[in-house]
């Protein structure tokens, strides 16, 4: 019997072992230098992300509106390039509440929520000063509202997204099969994991064509 007990004591203490080097061995090996294919669409757009072998001191992303990409840089290196979607309606720059276009121009992230209906939230700093100036010329808003706005921009806050120019217009998940949003940018929910990895509040934003 207690020879029995002793090789059940020594069969537990060896696998318990073996467990806790197996665990130590995962943590030490690098999982830096992740490069995956994360799709390729009809029109031959790579979508990838490369994670990088150090924490990027300073990332920023640029938006191609036109072919439907997000470029996600890091130290001024692409480190990956996704596919999203964009407003119901996606041609020309958001002018106003309701007209379900995404805005072009530069931006930064001004809020976030991980509690979003669309997995995760990185709201935009729109409408941005030069959004504010085309607005007032138009007559959308008033010299008070555009101060408003002007003075949260200068101050890299959120402008306020309850005016006629509208607003909450930021990137997250939900999918990127469709122009279904209201005018965000919208991805796999995948990707927005990533993309929230790698951004924070002020994190640069570019919009284009």
């Amino acid at each position: 019997m207690i020879k029995k007990s002793l090789l059940f004591f020594i069969i537990i203490s060896t696998t318990f072992l073996i467990i806790i080097v197996t665990n130590i061995l995962k943590k030490d090996i690098p999982t830096k230098n992740i490069a995956h294919t994360l799709s390729t669409d009809d029109t031959g757009n790579n979508y990838f992300f490369k994670e990088p072998q150090n924490p990027p001191s300073s990332t920023w992303i640029k938006i191609y509106k036109t072919s439907r990409t997000l470029e996600l840089y890091g130290d001024d290196k692409l480190i990956g390039r996704f596919k999203i979607v964009l407003g119901q309606n996606p041609k020309g720059d958001k002018n106003k509440e309701g007209d379900s276009k995404t805005p072009e121009g530069k931006y930064y992230i001004c809020t976030r929520n991980d509690k979003s209906k669309f997995t995760l939230f990185l709201g935009l700093s729109y409408p941005n000063i030069e959004d504010a100036k085309r607005g007032l010329e138009n007559g959308l808003i008033d010299s008070y509202t555009f101060n408003k706005i002007k003075k949260a921009i200068e101050n890299k806050q959120q402008p306020p997204w309850n005016t006629s120019l509208g607003g909450a217009v930021g990137i997250h998940g939900g999918g990127d099969n469709h122009n279904w949003t209201a005018g965000c940018i919208a991805l796999s929910d995948e990707a927005i994991h990533i993309i929230w990895k790698y951004t924070n509040y002020g994190t640069s934003i570019e919009i284009l064509k």
